[in-house]
């Protein structure tokens, strides 16, 4: 890591980052109670500081979140019905009239961006945690903000803001400024509404997508759209600015947040890495410049796109709320910025200086977060919701932290964003914060849906992440290394194999009642499993697993598979541990030790995840192909399924239509993100099962496909 060296502290004296504007001065009035205007881990974390500074807090809850983790952490929590109610900004300041509530903090996501709540808020008498509601709008309209960013010198992307928004006049635009150009809503924010046009041919196309994800995302206004000069290798580099209603205002150091899938952030970390100190300290510069250009009090983030090909930045927006990446800044200054929201909303001073705050960064090292997803990296980051069957988190202490809205139990729902926690981690320098991160995802546990914590370990052991060398297209540039094909061990099988045989000893039933196995009292076991695992290079292959036990504790294992010899391992001593579908088990084979946890989804008893060795296998627990044959089965592979509940908004194809292998076939909408569902083969259209409109079930059928009379 690069620190900031000495040298530039004195050569920029401490004036220059501390504004001297003349304000009245405000009077101080504590924040005594607290409506939280938010869900998840965000209204869990503010929350936390608001009880730690005795203000009496009150949570509100939707219908889908009635049995939520932030509901149940306030003395007071109020019901708001349907799950778009965190959006009903009137009903919210009526409320908090109603119960005489002091103060109001909105969050980030729905209203805490919105300038005509923010101005409610005022006009009623009600603190509102955040900045002015004419800074929120003018840093809000991101074509007013380009105008106010040029006139105080702070330097834009050149692209088009204006007011005129037919598709053909913004394609003459996006001619204009020379594709490839981005496309993304005046209103935008979390890379929704936002699509990268790379050629003149798909630009209708993908503005009629983007102005669609964005009125659904943002409302009324959010299809009014931005064109602006896309760069081929940019950095995303944002600085934390905090300012207070006495004119002064300091830069909490920058984090780079270029690792991302769909325009939304993965990883995010505090100082970026091979930015060079004049550059550093520069974007600090530029982003108060920003604040103070609209009188900004509180929170605020202001983000850059860095050209790594020319070395140039250019303001991107301002997100005026504080940001779901803010404990990187704290991780590296050593604050709780939530109570600095707070001290500033009460009146008070900025509690550290510049320069203090310069010098914590120097000392405090890194930080990093990585974001945990309810979603599929391995599908095209499909979008996943459901039960948390299993959780098991890292432990935590000073540089190793969990913020988190779910615990284990609770269910991740389609109506909200996917994230289940953020893990911060800090080290004294970037390279002891990433093997820290790595080895705390070793110890991240989660079965009932998928997430993206494998993808994130993969992501730390990089070669160009470690170098530092990232860019907002780094998934894609390094996607071969980072969904590289997996072997499953042999010993992951015999693991599952004695894991179901503890948790269940009879599961598998034959016909007439009679167990397949020894179950408790010795014998013989045979397990046939199934690779679930979409990086598994023999994904889908079936493994056969015989479990001799031969004393107590004591073990032969032989493992056999398709087109290889059969492998026996002798004398395997395992001491299994079982509890309501999950095993714990510690067992020696010849050569090494080897710790386990096995669980079985209670919602699909056939699903089989295993820990070990710091990773995840999912497998399928299937019958022997003679007792399917027995009893008629058959895999139904004909058909394409809805991956998670949604809901349809175009069918790409026709009944009749021969597709390939990779085809668009359905548009579907779930947690407001669009995803194209694409052909799993190559063959004919039989029936499209839904219309337009219709909304889905996760597993309901989409398609089905003619079938083959030649594989039947």
């Amino acid at each position: 890591m690069r620190s900031i060296k000495p040298r530039y502290l004195r050569r920029r004296a401490f004036p220059r980052y501390v504004s001297t504007s003349v304000s009245a001065q405000p009077q101080i009035t504590p924040i005594t109670s607290l409506l939280i205007a938010n869900r998840g881990e965000i209204a869990l974390r503010i929350n936390k500081t608001a009880k730690r500074l005795g203000i009496q807090t009150t949570t509100l809850y939707t219908d889908p979140d009635a049995s939520s983790q932030h509901a149940a952490c306030s003395p007071r929590s109020i019901g708001l019905g349907a799950a778009n109610g965190y959006l009903d900004g009137e009903r919210i300041v009526r409320l908090a009239k109603q119960h005489g509530i002091q103060a109001l903090h909105p969050g980030y996501g729905f209203l805490s961006e919105n300038s005509a709540f923010a101005r409610r808020c005022e006009e009623e008498g009600i603190v509102f945690v955040g900045p002015p509601a004419q800074a929120m709008a003018d840093m809000g309209d991101k074509a007013r903000s380009k105008e106010i960013m040029t006139k105080a010198g702070v330097p834009c992307v050149p692209g088009y803001h204006g007011s005129e928004q037919g598709e053909l006049e913004l394609l003459n635009h996006a001619k204009d400024i020379k594709f490839p150009v981005l496309l993304k809503s005046v209103k935008g924010g979390g890379g929704k509404g936002m699509r990268i046009v790379m050629e003149e041919g798909e630009f209708l196309q993908q503005l009629k997508s983007a102005r669609a994800e964005a009125r659904a995302s943002f409302g009324e206004g959010g299809e009014v759209m931005l064109v602006e000069k896309y760069i081929i290798r940019p950095r995303h580099v944002e600085v934390q600015v905090f300012a207070d209603k006495h004119g002064n205002c300091v830069a909490l150091g920058e984090r780079d947040c270029s690792v991302q899938r769909r325009h939304q952030k993965i990883l995010e970390e505090s100082p970026a890495p091979n930015l060079d100190d004049v550059t550093r300290l520069d974007l600090w510069d530029k982003a108060r410049t920003a604040a103070l250009a609209v009188g900004y009090v509180g929170a605020g983030t202001v983000e850059f796109i860095l050209d790594k090909d020319s070395g140039e930045f250019y303001f991107m927006e301002m997100n005026t709320r504080l940001q779901v990446e803010h404990p990187v800044s704290e991780m590296v200054t050593g604050t709780d910025l939530v109570e600095w929201q707070f001290r500033v909303a009460a009146g008070e001073k900025l509690p550290l200086t510049q320069k203090e705050i310069m010098g914590r960064i120097t000392e405090r090292g890194a930080a990093i977060e990585a974001r945990i997803y309810a979603e599929s990296p391995e599908k095209g980051f499909l979008p996943d919701s459901g039960k948390l069957v299993h959780l098991t988190t890292p432990r935590t202490d000073e540089d190793i932290r969990i913020d988190a809205g779910f615990a284990e139990g609770d269910t991740v729902t389609e109506a909200y964003d996917g994230m289940i926690a953020k893990l911060i981690v800090r080290g004294d320098d970037r390279e002891t914060a990433i093997r820290k991160m790595e080895l705390a995802l070793q110890n991240y546990e989660v079965v009932g849906l998928s997430t993206n914590i494998e993808f994130l370990k993969r992501l730390c052991k990089s070669p160009a992440f470690i170098e530092g060398d990232v860019e907002t297209g780094f998934i894609e540039k390094w996607k071969e290394e980072l969904f590289d094909p997996i072997t499953v061990k042999p010993e992951v099988y015999v693991q599952a194999a004695l894991g179901v045989s503890a948790s269940s000893p009879s599961l598998v039933q034959l016909p007439h009642g009679g167990p397949l196995g020894f179950g408790r009292n010795g014998g013989e076991r045979t397990f046939f499993f199934k690779s679930l695992d979409a990086l598994n290079e023999k994904e889908g292959e079936v493994v056969e697993v015989n479990i001799f036990q031969k004393d107590n504790q004591l073990f032969d294992a032989k493992i056999t598979r398709k087109g290889e010899e059969a492998q026996t391992i002798e004398n395997i001593v395992s001491s299994p541990t079982a509890s309501s579908g999950k095993a714990t088990l510690t067992t020696f084979f010849p050569d090494m030790r080897v710790d386990t946890t096995v669980v079985q989804d209670p919602n699909n008893d056939h699903k089989i995840t295993v820990f070990q060795h710091g990773g995840k296998t999912e497998l399928s627990l299937v019958s022997p192909t003679w007792y399917e044959k027995a009893l008629g089965l058959k895999e139904v592979t004909a058909s394409v399924v809805a991956p998670m509940p949604c809901k349809i908004l175009k069918n790409e194809v026709k009944e009749g239509d021969q597709v390939v292998k990779g085809a668009p076939l359905v548009v579907i909408e779930s947690m407001k993100m669009e995803t194209v569902i694409r052909s799993p083969q190559d063959g004919v259209i039989k029936r499209l099962a839904h219309k337009e409109g219709d909304k889905c079930k996760a597993g309901t059928v989409l398609v089905v496909f003619e079938e083959n009379p030649a594989t039947e």
